[in-house]
Order: structure tokens, then sequence, then C-alpha cells
């Protein structure tokens, strides 16, 4: 019962911070041409200097992580909940090498994904 209470609960949450992740990240892609011709008149659209290319990983930065929230809130609103209350007195049991190894694990995943993403926009 308190788990059918608990997903209730989770459901009624607003996503806030997804859509501000969302729409900073959009309206940044969308204004960055006109900022970028503020202090370089010479530049393009979409310059692929360095500070369009820093821009373009911030806003899909902000875009994946409002967007993988979203999705694993929608889909599995207790995975969602555990991660939010008991992850991390769980980890903090665990043996210092097995955090390492999730730690690293899960940076080395997402840093993968996280490339191979901004490769395929660039």
């Amino acid at each position: 019962m308190e788990l059918i209470q608990s997903i209730q609960q989770l459901r009624r949450i607003s996503l806030n911070t997804e859509f501000k992740g969302l729409t900073i990240s959009a309206l940044s892609f969308i204004l960055f041409p006109y900022l970028i011709r503020l202090v370089d008149h010479t530049a393009a659209a979409i310059d692929p200097g360095v500070l369009s290319g820093i821009l373009l990983s911030i806003a899909s930065v902000l875009f994946f992580q409002a967007t993988t929230w979203w999705i694993i809130k929608a889909i599995w609103p207790v995975f969602a909940l555990y991660s939010r209350e008991q992850f991390a007195d769980n980890f903090r049991r665990l043996r210092n090498r097995d955090k390492v190894l999730i730690y690293l694990g899960f940076y080395f995943a997402l840093l993968y994904a996280f490339i191979k993403v901004l490769a395929q926009l660039i």
C-alpha cells in the first residue's frame, strides 16, 4: 500500500525542472546566432568555432539530462522515487571498490553517449 501511495505522490510532482532545462537549451540554441553576431559580426549562424561548440555542448547536456529524467519519471516512477530517497544510503553502504566501479562505469557510459550524440549534432 505504501508503494502505491508513493507512486501516486510521484505522479503529482510537476516537471518544472525538466521543462526549465528544455526551455533553456532550446532558447540558447535559437538565440545563439544573434548573440554571436554581437561579439563577432562575421560569424555564421552556426559557427564551427569554440564559442558555438561550448554552447552546443551545454545545450545538449541540458537537453539530455532533462529528457532522460523525464522519461525515467514517466516510465519507471518507482525507480525515480528510489533514486531520490534511498539510493544515497544504499550507495554509502557499498565497499569502496564497488563505489569506484559503479561511478566510473556510469561516468564512462554517459560520456560515451554524450560524445556520440554531440558527434551526430556537429
